[in-house]
């Protein structure tokens, strides 16, 4: 390239706090308000936000190799970073088009990609920018996304200099994060499968205790964030997090994209995201068996009707060892594909699911033959509003392939349903919330009202029934109950039972 100095910014030597990151990132999106959905956002802001930074990233980076030892040591440097920009595929070579901008930007986005290809390793491909700025189409649709609103939008990111002396990866995390849940809230209904309550996930991740050098694996990884918070639990513990190696799979092309591009910006460089169907196209396998993991963690799907069962009935990977589930809900086909996924000494797994797998009449065989095997270990119930414009509870199901000698035979239930915050519209859990909950988890004994260990033959014999009011009951009758404040609950729930029941009515229809 002929030039290197980051001479284009406004803000060249200023550094950026993360709440003026967070503020000029959403600014940003609601420039699109009127030109497209507001579900389409993430389809362009991501992409500009990932050209942004590596371009500055690599200029970074190259001005430290010409302060070495001159531009001609830093051009033959340059070959052998981590991420690559070809010549004439920098940020600056897009901003000076005047026309055909979105164009322009494609033909360096493709670019980018072809330059950077993955490090085809141990049977999986780590790494790489094969298709990582995701769909290209809307960008060269004027009618879409006219010329002046592209250039309004390199501008607008122009302003700020995002290299890391700037914008360390941990902060460009917190913002990008930032940024999955403006857009996931913004979006509605189109949130469910883009985003999980990160609160819920740092739980998950505290209980399962990812260690160094482990694998952690999302089989339906949405935006990624599941895969980072484990990797954020070791680097918040001051523990070496790089030898973690992260598999991702997600059936969604543009949520996949954004995931790697999650991890890229979160530091992250051994990992593997692959778009694909999980139930249908496991990417994760080791000759006829699928690959075994340390660590799984999952939001699946709740209860999809389109898979496909038949093929699943007959599954060449082993996945229907606990059966076959019913075509109307294929939470255990998800179920048993991690189970199946989990390292027969180490693995150990934390899912959420609706709390229909709990106790429904359908799934009762698969559930004996779970309790059969001893692999279920913990039931949590989490309370109400954790989950973007949906009112309901869900729950996390922990699952280890080898107990310990301690808790072998058994289960422990956890009602944690009044463990929750609700401020501004938003639920959330606060740290002793979770710390609550992880002590009972750890302590694994009878918590009055709270938390009950329960023996595999009393699930057995309860019809193999693993919903947590079946087992931890209140022993104190005392409660007493506000007349006032009970009456705007009853009205409350009433509210959201007519609403579900009508959008169960439409769905009929």
């Amino acid at each position: 390239m002929e030039e290197h100095k980051n001479t284009q910014y406004r803000r060249a030597d200023e550094t950026i706090s993360l709440d003026e990151l967070k503020s000029f990132l959403w600014g940003a999106a609601t420039r699109l308000r009127g030109q497209i959905d507001a579900a389409g956002y993430k389809e362009y802001i991501f992409p500009l936000l990932f050209f942004k930074r590596i371009s500055d990233v690599y200029d970074e980076q190259f001005e430290g190799f010409v302060a070495e030892g001159g531009e001609e040591y830093a051009g033959m440097q340059a070959e052998e970073l981590a991420i690559r920009i070809p010549d004439g595929a920098h940020w600056r070579d897009v901003r000076e088009v005047t026309e055909n901008v979105g164009q322009r930007l494609v033909e360096a986005f493709i670019a980018i990609e072809q330059a950077n290809p993955g490090e085809e390793t141990d049977g999986r491909v780590i790494g790489g920018l094969d298709g990582i700025f995701g769909p290209k189409d809307g960008w060269t649709n004027k009618a879409k996304m006219p010329d002046h609103i592209i250039t309004s939008l390199i501008e607008d990111f122009s302003r700020y200099n995002l290299g890391l002396s700037s914008c360390p990866a941990d902060e460009m995390g917190q913002a990008y994060e930032y940024l999955v849940g403006k857009f996931a809230d913004d979006a509605g209904n189109t949130a469910q499968e883009f985003y999980t309550n990160r609160t819920v996930v740092t739980l998950m991740a505290e209980i399962l205790q990812p260690q160094p050098d482990e694998s952690i694996y999302d089989p339906t990884c949405g935006s990624g964030g599941m895969l980072v918070k484990c990797l954020d639990f070791l680097r918040q513990k001051g523990q070496p997090w790089q030898g973690v190696k992260v598999f991702g799979q997600e059936i969604n092309t543009l949520t996949a994209s954004i995931a790697r591009m999650n991890l890229y910006l979160n530091g992250v460089e051994d990992f593997s995201i692959v778009r694909e169907d999980t139930l249908a196209h496991p990417a994760f396998v080791d000759g006829s068996h699928l690959r075994k993991f340390d660590i799984v963690l999952a939001n699946p799907p709740y209860s999809i009707k389109t898979w496909n069962r038949e093929a699943f009935q007959n599954d060449k990977w082993g996945r229907n060892f606990l059966g076959t589930p019913p075509q109307g809900r294929a939470d255990y086909a998800f179920f048993q594909h991690i189970i199946a996924s989990m390292d027969d000494k180490t693995g150990r797994c934390a899912i959420l699911f609706p709390h229909g797998v709990l106790f429904r009449d359908e799934e009762q065989a698969m559930r004996e033959e779970l309790i059969k095997l001893d692999f279920l270990e913990c039931v949590i119930g989490l309370g109400p509003n954790l989950f973007f414009n949906a009112s309901m509870e869900a729950c996390i199901i922990i699952c280890r392939k080898k107990k310990s000698s301690d808790r072998k035979g058994k289960v422990l239930f956890i009602d944690a349903k009044d463990e929750v915050t609700r401020k501004n519209a938003e639920s959330y859990l606060e740290q002793h919330h979770i710390k609550k909950i992880v002590d009972a988890y750890n302590a694994f004994i009878d918590i009055d009202g709270f938390a009950k260990v329960v023996d595999n033959a009393a699930i057995s014999s309860n019809r193999a029934l693993i919903s947590i009011q079946s087992y931890v009951v209140n022993s104190d009758n005392t409660q007493q109950y506000n007349y006032d404040e009970s009456i705007k609950e009853w009205l409350n729930q009433s509210v959201i039972m007519h609403s579900q029941v009508n959008q169960f009515l439409n769905i009929i229809e």
